[in-house]
């Protein structure tokens, strides 16, 4: 039976950490890694901080459409592998409000003024499309306006 964002969502607050991908100005390919503090109910938007200085908010002022890859835990304790690669648009906000919102108090060791972190901006990434590998169940859903592959 096919998956539906409530069952990825499910999977996904397991994983502390996604892959942030972004192409590059010379057309390569940046990953990095991104805290998911496992404090999130994934409804296709995915939020993550950081600071303006970085090459992440360099490539994806140039290029918006980034992708997110996820690994569960897997062949501990019999458990089945989980992957799901999320294609989306990343937005950068520099919002104080919005930084709020989204705040966690695990990002204080990454940012200790808080939301008055100099330079702070929160990404916001609209997933597209999901595919997901689930032992040997794997899928596609399309989440916010995505097409067909």
């Amino acid at each position: 039976m096919p998956k539906t964002l409530h069952d990825i969502a499910e999977a996904m607050k397991d994983i502390d950490f996604a892959m942030l991908s972004t192409r590059t100005d010379n057309d390569a390919i940046a990953a990095r890694p991104m805290s998911n503090n496992r404090e999130v109910d994934y409804d296709g938007d995915s939020w993550y901080f950081t600071t303006d200085d970085t090459r992440m908010v360099k490539d994806i002022t140039a290029a918006p459409n980034v992708s997110l890859s996820f690994q569960g835990k897997a062949g501990m304790l019999g458990l089945r592998p989980f992957f799901v690669a999320i294609e989306g648009r990343a937005d950068l906000i520099r919002d104080k409000a919005a930084f709020a919102e989204h705040w966690t108090s695990g990002l204080d060791r990454w940012f200790p003024q808080v939301v008055d972190t100099p330079g702070l901006v929160l990404i916001k990434v609209v997933g597209v499309r999901a595919h997901y590998w689930d032992g040997e169940d794997e899928g596609e859903i399309v989440l916010k306006g995505g097409g067909p592959a």
